[in-house]
């Protein structure tokens, strides 16, 4: 088959969820037969025209210059391009600024819209984007003649409120295997002695609730908050409420993702407090790296870490995990439950041919 994939900044990944996947399914379409081709922004930073195999189509994308309206507009550089390339499907990863396009969309191309998560109830935006995206959401329903689910939470939502059909297939990751205790020193930390969390600065991240709760704690254990907090005024806010908090330690953003896996490796304790979306990547990550995990109770994140963690709703619950949890070694079943999960249910190799199959499925339907 012909395949597409668009919605992201492009492959090989430097930004997040849906570019790792992007590059990681491509690749996997690549070694088995298929022609794939996946749309790339014209600032990323690879700029060959194949990735090991995969087409790289690069185009204009005026975000970094005119902001957030740049999106939409690279979303319709991408769709009108697609037009003349007669793609047999067309895999749309999101629909936050692609779905207003939908009239375009190929029509001869099957689409398939992952639908991500519930965007429209991220507090970082105004009740009038809400609107907007909680609208682009429907498009997306409409535009699309097969859409997926990336965790059962989401599948449920589109039934109740769509009366619409979608597949479940969740995100990926790996179990990583080879810490290096030397990573550590980087960050001036000792092995199981410091709680952390990674997550971007929003309120949805449940962010100030950890962070007041390791306050009313009383714990001496520093605790690493790892994202960009001087990107948006929530950040900046968190950083000033915290200032005489000696013990929280604003690292910002990492990429490193071999020093991410090691600072979850030897973390006491991790925290997840996303309380938006499906299978969210960074949980997914953590389990697969050792960490003992205390996550914000929702639907959501119960689905993928079931009874494999802690779970807090406030301050005062987050507070009493800090002070009850002592030895991480304690709680070694729950880790390799968490790794055995990676193994089993989330494994690239599974997803990726769960996708395939998928695909296989209602293409052979769609002729």
């Amino acid at each position: 088959m012909k395949i597409a994939i668009l919605g992201t900044r492009g492959i090989p990944n430097n930004y997040g969820g849906f570019e790792q996947f992007a590059e990681y399914f491509s690749v996997f379409l690549k070694e088995r037969g298929h022609e794939v081709y996946v749309y790339s922004s014209s600032t990323h930073s690879y700029q060959e025209k194949t990735y090991k195999g995969v087409h790289i189509l690069h185009c204009k994308d005026p975000e970094h210059k005119i902001g957030t309206v740049g999106q939409f507009i690279y979303d319709f550089n991408c769709i009108h391009d697609a037009r003349k390339r007669k793609f047999d499907i067309i895999l749309q990863l999101g629909y936050t600024s692609s779905s207003i396009w939908r009239r375009y969309l190929p029509r001869r191309s099957m689409i398939v819209t992952n639908m991500d998560g519930l965007e429209w109830k991220r507090t970082k935006f105004s009740k009038r984007v809400q609107k907007f995206l909680k609208y682009a959401e429907s498009l997306a329903v409409k535009g699309s003649h097969h859409l997926i689910a990336d965790s059962v939470g989401i599948q449920d939502y589109l039934k109740k409120n769509y009366g619409v059909e979608s597949r479940y297939i969740p995100y990926g990751s790996v179990v990583f295997n080879a810490p290096d205790e030397s990573t550590l020193t980087s960050y001036d930390v000792k092995p199981y002695a410091y709680h952390m969390l990674i997550a971007r600065m929003e309120p949805e991240n449940s962010i100030e609730t950890i962070l007041d709760g390791y306050v009313r704690s009383g714990t001496q254990t520093p605790f690493l908050v790892v994202g960009k907090h001087d990107v948006n005024k929530f950040g900046g806010y968190l950083k000033e409420k915290f200032k005489d908090c000696p013990g929280i330690r604003f690292l910002g953003g990492i990429y490193d993702f071999q020093a991410l896996n090691n600072l979850r490796y030897y973390s006491k304790l991790y925290f997840h407090g996303h309380t938006v979306g499906g299978t969210n990547p960074s949980l997914l990550e953590a389990m697969g790296s050792n960490a003992l995990i205390v996550a914000h109770n929702n639907q959501f994140n119960a689905a993928i870490l079931e009874k494999d963690g802690f779970y807090f709703r406030n301050e005062e619950e987050v507070a009493d995990i800090i002070k009850r949890v002592t030895d991480k070694q304690e709680f070694s079943e729950i880790l390799q439950n968490n790794a055995e999960k990676i193994k089993e249910k989330y494994s690239w190799d599974r997803i990726n041919t769960d996708y395939l199959d998928y695909f296989e499925e209602k293409f052979a339907e769609f002729n």
